[in-house]
């Protein structure tokens, strides 16, 4: 693929794919303004932020996401120690005004969600850091990520009129607290958080696959770990990626995905020419959704990860004991 070392704009005036755009980069550099959005344009436009994060204590997922035709604040937090998990989602057709605002510009970035009792906030605090603030009736957080180093970006064109530009930023150093029910857990040594930033205009029923893995490998190295399938098939795009210590290595070429729905506790396999990566499951999460306009229904599976990688210069790398996940989504929003 392209690499994209300067900013550009990923939509043109008419709403359409500017072909140049079409890259990755190592930073955040595209512009996502002129998403066009409504009615008239068949409710297409997707965006969304959402930062996961992993340490000894507990696995979190935080979502600020606007689908065009509503908005959606979700949280989950399963604590790896009793084993308890709350999950709280809130859903507004349409979106409010002034309660989500998901920037199109360039980083720094300010993502804001408030609709009723819950906020969720990820406010950059500086230029290399940001804070993930949360406010529900049973969670909060005050988390401040250490987002220093390269991750990837990259524009996944299905045709002139639907596309999607994402940043997958893994490895990433977190630390604060977290309470539940009025209980503290501390983040700090081996805690990572991961983004996923999404910009684009997706086609009404869709399929993907994602993983990702945190942590540091026996080698000492600090390793990130990006993997997708099935929605960026023939694209000529992918979001499979290492980050080493803070440098990308990729994007890479595709790779097949191994797991069983019916029991996704057993192993998730992830193999191709340069990888081989298994994720071993400790806890399974399953979120549906039925609406009108939207249905939806998420897999995803929580654990450590075993294998090694081959990077683009040939060096082996280990991904023995990241943490992280892998996950079926299939979605008709």
């Amino acid at each position: 693929m392209r690499e994209i070392t300067s900013p550009t704009a990923l939509v043109a005036r008419g709403g359409g794919l500017i072909p140049e755009a079409v890259g990755f980069s190592r930073r955040p550099l595209h512009t996502t303004d002129r998403l066009p959005s409504g009615a008239l344009h068949g409710f297409r436009t997707k965006r969304w932020d959402y930062w996961a994060v992993t340490s000894p204590d507990l696995f979190l997922g935080l979502t600020v996401a606007d689908l065009d035709f509503g908005c959606v604040l979700q949280l989950y937090c399963h604590d790896r120690v009793t084993g308890e998990s709350v999950s709280e989602e809130i859903t507004k057709l349409p979106t409010p005004r002034g309660r989500i605002e998901l920037p199109t510009g360039l980083p720094p970035f300010f993502v804001h969600g408030t609709l009723g009792e819950t906020s969720i906030r990820f406010d950059a605090a500086g230029e290399n850091h940001t804070i993930l603030r949360v406010e529900t009736p049973r969670v909060s957080t005050v988390l401040e990520v250490d987002a220093r180093g390269e991750s990837l970006s990259v524009v996944v064109p299905w045709s002139p009129t639907r596309f999607q530009y994402t940043v997958k930023g893994p490895a990433l150093p977190v630390s604060g607290l977290v309470m539940v029910d009025g209980r503290e857990i501390e983040v700090s040594e081996d805690a990572w958080a991961t983004l996923d930033r999404g910009r684009g205009r997706w086609r009404y029923t869709t399929e993907w696959n994602w993983a990702a893995g945190s942590g540091i490998n026996p080698a000492g190295q600090r390793v990130g770990l990006t993997l997708g399938a099935k929605w960026t098939d023939g694209t000529g795009s992918t979001e499979n990626a290492l980050v080493v210590d803070g440098v990308l290595d990729g994007p890479r070429p595709d790779a097949a995905w191994e797991y069983s729905l019916s029991d996704p506790q057993d192993p998730w396999r992830i193999r191709g020419s340069w990888i081989d990566a298994r994720l071993t499951p400790e806890h399974v999460r399953t979120a549906a959704t039925q609406a009108v306009v939207a249905a939806g229904k998420t897999v995803q599976a929580f654990g450590t990860w075993s294998g090694e990688a081959t990077l683009s210069d040939g060096r082996n790398v280990s991904l023995e004991g990241l943490t992280g996940w892998a996950e079926d989504a299939r979605n008709r929003w």
